[in-house]
């Protein structure tokens, strides 16, 4: 079935559609570019067997709106998002909306092909009770602390701001997150963020 799977492309600017397209064709993939999520919109319900690639901010439609579009339709596709270093709450928000995965800008191609296999996979839906039970266990482990620190990084809060708000050090949260980071097994704070989400955990509650 992956072999079927079209990976569609949302982004306003020409060359990261382009860029994007050509690393997922080297790749095996296939692709479909967009230029708007308008544009994707008038074709989203006649897909099957596709997957989606969108940036978070976009002039016409934001990914989030786009998201929720989709959903709102029954077009829901596997998606990652996109998004910028400051657009953490918002990449939150499309998880929310119903994203897969979100990517920070600039990132390595094999973190974009990872994803897109992610997401190939979730179409098979493949069983996640497992995996949604380990994760339940590693956040049981956390202490208090780790995990009102944990909810403020998934919120995408800057460890000063952290730091103020809990009245700790700026190295203590540093701290902190690195055993949040190594207790939930996470590589990095997407990863991070889907695994709370996926878990059923609400990241920005105490």
């Amino acid at each position: 079935m992956s072999s079927d799977v079209i990976i569609h492309i949302v982004d306003d600017e020409e060359p990261v559609r382009k860029s994007l397209a050509f690393l997922l064709s080297v790749s095996g993939h296939a692709a479909r570019a967009h230029e708007s999520a308008t544009a994707f919109l008038s074709i989203a319900r006649e897909l099957r067997n596709a997957c989606l690639i969108t940036d978070l901010r976009m002039p016409d439609m934001s990914g989030v709106d786009l998201l929720r579009r989709l959903r709102d339709d029954g077009a829901m596709l596997p998606t990652i998002v996109i998004t910028g270093h400051g657009d953490v709450p918002m990449a939150v928000e499309a998880m929310k909306a119903g994203a897969l995965d979100f990517i920070e800008k600039p990132f390595a191609d094999e973190v974009l092909l990872e994803a897109v296999d992610r997401a190939v996979a979730e179409l098979v839906q493949r069983p996640r009770a497992e995996d949604d039970e380990a994760v339940r266990s590693r956040l049981a482990d956390l202490t208090d602390r780790e995990r009102q620190v944990m909810r403020a990084v998934v919120a995408g809060l800057p460890n000063k701001t952290i730091a103020y708000d809990l009245d700790i050090s700026p190295r203590t949260v540093e701290v902190h997150r690195a055993n949040v980071m190594a207790k939930m097994q996470a590589k990095n704070l997407p990863e991070l963020v889907r695994m709370v989400l996926g878990a059923g955990a609400e990241p920005t509650s105490d």
